[in-house]
């Protein structure tokens, strides 16, 4: 079981159990796929604006740009390895994230549901700062997102 834990930032994200639930759905998921059975965690989710996380991106990653979503592992973790207790924070930008949805003809859910699962891959350990890394991740978020009836986030329309 996963506590999740919401700041809510920006009020163009709507209502709080929406996105609560949505996150619940991600998680569970994921711990699935990656056979976290018996995984007890907490998890902080950041829901913000684009001003914000360009912020936080320009800081921490040296990116002066905003981006939609950014992971702080509380922990390193290896990839496939079970997490601790604190997972850490997943941050998400309202106006990218609604950018990018339109753009790909995605349903803003799925989008959310994508970024959600990405981050919270990264939080476990994955990367994609190769191409067979990449690789991995993507194959997982497939798999996540099918098995909560989100199309392949990959495929361009």
């Amino acid at each position: 079981m996963t506590e999740i834990d919401i700041s809510m930032e920006d009020k163009r994200w709507g209502a709080e159990e929406p996105l609560r639930a949505l996150a619940a759905k991600a998680v569970a998921a994921t711990f699935a796929r990656l056979g976290f059975t018996d995984v007890t965690s907490e998890l902080s989710l950041v829901f913000t604006d684009d001003a914000t996380i360009r912020q936080i991106n320009a800081e921490w990653r040296h990116k002066d740009k905003a981006t939609n979503v950014l992971s702080f592992p509380a922990f390193p973790v290896q990839a496939g390895e079970k997490p601790g207790m604190m997972l850490g924070d997943i941050i998400l930008a309202y106006e990218t994230v609604k950018q990018e949805a339109a753009a790909g003809q995605k349903p803003f859910d799925h989008h959310l549901a994508h970024l959600l699962v990405h981050g919270l891959l990264h939080l476990v350990g994955y990367d994609h700062e190769n191409s067979s890394e990449a690789e991995k991740m993507e194959q997982l978020e497939r798999e996540i997102l099918h098995s909560l009836a989100i199309p392949d986030p990959y495929i361009v329309l």
